[in-house]
């Protein structure tokens, strides 16, 4: 502290301006500090503008692309989506039409069997009612034929 007072006391204003003497010192510092201004501007923060502008475009082209790109994925799969439905749809319908038609044809398939077993068993019904009748006739017969015998039997 005693060395700052001590520089304080020996600045005593001696001749005009004293502690802020305003000579050809300023404007010198000033005229520096914009040429080196100027210098810096067109050595060192052009070039760098120029890059950074240049790479914001690069970046804006190369986002544009990949939204023109992204559109167009999109409308692919916007068409794929509408033939996969259409596609769905044409083989739904297709199960649906093989469908009846094997429904059908095992309807016939079955009407035809049906009409095969109809006929076996009235066949099958009428060969038995025959077969019932002649045997029926000819126990008749045998009955007849016994009871001839079993009454001339018991007439003797």
């Amino acid at each position: 502290m005693v060395n700052f007072s001590i520089l304080i006391s020996n600045s005593e204003v001696t001749g005009p301006g004293g502690l802020f003497d305003i000579n050809a010192t300023l404007p010198l510092v000033a005229i520096q500090f914009v040429l080196l201004m100027v210098i810096l501007n067109i050595i060192l923060y052009s070039p760098l503008l120029a890059v950074i502008t240049e790479r914001n475009e690069y970046i804006l082209n190369n986002l544009a692309k990949a939204s023109e790109v992204l559109a167009q994925a999109n409308e692919l799969t916007a068409q794929y989506e509408q033939e996969l439905n259409s596609v769905r749809k044409e083989a739904q319908l297709e199960i649906a039409n093989s469908q009846k038609i094997h429904q059908e044809i095992l309807e016939i398939e079955l009407n035809i069997s049906q009409k095969y077993i109809d006929n076996l068993l009235n066949t099958i019904t009428t060969d038995l009612l025959d077969k019932k009748n002649t045997a029926l006739n000819s126990l008749d017969s045998i009955v007849q034929s016994l009871c001839v015998e079993i009454e001339t039997r018991l007439s003797i």
